[in-house]
């Protein structure tokens, strides 16, 4: 790892990154879709450029549909079920991919900035001060 990339995998390791950084925003998504996919309160997803990630190993894919109606396309490990990845057609039109930030090899230093989906957010938690908040998600992809 250096001071412009950082790498990070699934579990148990058959799926492996390296990405250019820092990413372009670092955000933490609370829609019960995301809900449901990290098994946590949210999601903390870094969005990254497409043709600069360098990922080994196969993701499996599973094509959901956001609240949107659009189609939102979770990435995944098919042999420990670690999410790695989250794909829009917006996100793919503008060049970008979300990478699931706790599959980073280093996680500590991570403040995530912007906050979407806060309306299906669980009622104990809070946003820091002067960070951006959103009940829905508003023209991120």
């Amino acid at each position: 790892m250096s001071e412009t990339t950082r790498e990070g995998g699934c579990l148990c390791g058959a799926v492996r990154y390296e990405t250019p950084w820092p990413p372009a925003m670092l955000l933490t998504c609370a829609c019960t879709n995301c809900q449901k996919q990290s098994g946590g309160a949210i999601s903390v997803v870094a969005a990254v450029a497409r043709d600069a990630l360098k990922c080994t190993g196969t993701l499996k894919t599973y094509t959901d549909t956001g609240a949107s109606g659009k189609n939102v396309y979770r990435e995944f490990c098919p042999d420990c079920g670690s999410a790695v990845l989250t794909d829009t057609d917006a996100a793919r039109e503008g060049g970008m991919i979300f990478l699931k930030a706790g599959t980073l090899d280093e996680t500590r230093d991570l403040k995530p900035t912007i906050h979407c989906w806060s309306i299906s957010g669980q009622d104990w938690l809070t946003y820091p001060e002067g960070d951006t908040v959103m009940e829905k998600q508003e023209g991120l992809g």
